[in-house]
């Protein structure tokens, strides 16, 4: 195995990232990490999968954190890979992949292109994949306006550099569009999309070093997490058992237009619910953005429980062989549904538990960082059918 040293940023965080140390280390690699958590508050499962732990005051720290890099290249030798999945550390990465000369993932000159919206957009069109009108805010609002001529309002609204919804504002009309240019302190920093509806649907994949992938799967997402944040609604989302052949065309074609290889990704595609002229027609894909990361909160275990596999020992035997053998037993979907605790809903928290006890894979209180987001109290269950899927999600949700 030519690859051995690995240095993983932040393995406590999320929770369960974790379980993509272990496997590496079941590999036969170093797994080395670096966090700003003192040693004991890593926990035993971060503890045990981890060769060595490095702590900083600060991730933001670069000069700590390469200094941190540095040590273990003089105690372990040459940095092969360095890695966090976490998008919030992209940058970091890609920066001391860069300044350790390590080329097994993307560096400072090419993070540009799954970073910033406007530069995934040229990507898309140079490379024919159907994506939705942009133009930078930067240009003013009577070049938004002209822009408006050609697409016809609602407007998205969104940070040419941001993950998920945070600061995305949806645009109906000319007064809401003046508001945004008035109100938002940092508009020269945004991107204007013609809005799409349709259901938000994710191909998830782990590639190899020639950018194909050596596991696939979808998840399907509500169409608007933007109101999911901004009016505190339920959530809920699944992995699908099965992956759509026009997702997986367009997902593989999207990889290889990123240049995508050795990583764990999350492509979002709309898949229309009426037809759009110059995008397709309705059930088509439509690309939205690309994510270098797997899929947030507890997605990798919903596709773990939906393939009846294990998508981190797949992810580590990529890092460590070039390939997996770990093989995808009986599919079924994998359902997150969500409460919060502002609502009275019908079905006690207990009448939940008794109803799916034989189907119930997890069941917490979401971190509160995720409360936004993904709600307070989450369940995640297995059912065999969308029928039983829907029907699951309406007895969690429905509210008095």
């Amino acid at each position: 195995m030519d690859n051995k040293n690995f240095v993983f940023i932040s393995p406590h965080f999320p929770s369960r990232y974790w379980e993509f140390c272990a496997r590496l280390k079941d590999n036969g690699m170093n797994v080395l990490g670096i966090a700003d958590a003192s040693y004991d508050e890593l926990g035993d499962n971060v503890r045990h999968s981890l060769t060595e732990y490095y702590r900083v005051d600060s991730l933001e720290d670069y000069d700590q954190v390469y200094r941190a890099v540095a040590y273990f290249a003089f105690k372990y030798g040459k940095i092969d890979w360095i890695e966090s999945n976490n998008e919030h550390w992209l940058e970091l990465d890609a920066r001391l992949r860069t300044d350790f000369n390590v080329t097994t993932g993307i560096n400072s000159s090419n993070i540009v292109n799954v970073k910033e919206k406007s530069a995934m957009k040229r990507i898309y069109q140079k490379h024919r994949i159907p994506t939705a009108r942009q133009q930078h805010a930067s240009k003013g609002l009577e070049a938004a306006r002209a822009f408006v001529q050609q697409t016809g309002y609602s407007l998205i609204a969104k940070p040419d550099k941001g993950v998920g919804a945070t600061g995305v504002y949806k645009i109906d009309g000319d007064e809401d569009l003046k508001r945004f240019f008035d109100s938002e302190p940092h508009w020269q920093d945004y991107v204007l999309e013609e809005f799409i509806t349709g259901d938000i649907c994710s191909y998830d994949a782990i590639t190899n070093d020639d950018c194909e992938p050596i596991f696939e799967a979808m998840i399907v997402w509500p169409p608007s997490i933007m109101d999911i944040v901004n009016k505190q609604l339920d959530l809920s989302y699944y992995a699908d058992k099965e992956l759509p052949a026009g997702l997986k065309k367009l997902g593989r074609k999207t990889a290889k237009a990123f240049g995508v290889k050795n990583r764990f990704i999350h492509l979002e595609f709309f898949r229309l619910d009426s037809d759009r002229p110059n995008l397709g027609r309705k059930g088509d894909f439509v690309a939205l953005e690309v994510n270098m990361r797997p899929a947030g909160g507890p997605s990798p275990d919903m596709i773990n429980y939906a393939y009846s596999t294990d998508v981190y020992k797949i992810w580590a035997d990529m890092v460590a062989f070039g390939k997996s053998e770990k093989p995808i037993g009986e599919r079924c979907y994998c359902s997150y549904a969500s409460r919060r605790e502002i609502y009275n809903y019908v079905h006690s928290h207990e009448e939940v538990l008794e109803r799916y006890k034989d189907k119930m894979l997890m069941c917490y209180y979401m971190p509160k960082m995720y409360w936004p987001s993904m709600g307070q109290q989450m369940y995640m269950v297995k059912l065999d059918t969308k029928e039983e899927l829907d029907g699951f999600v309406r007895f969690v949700h429905d509210k008095k």
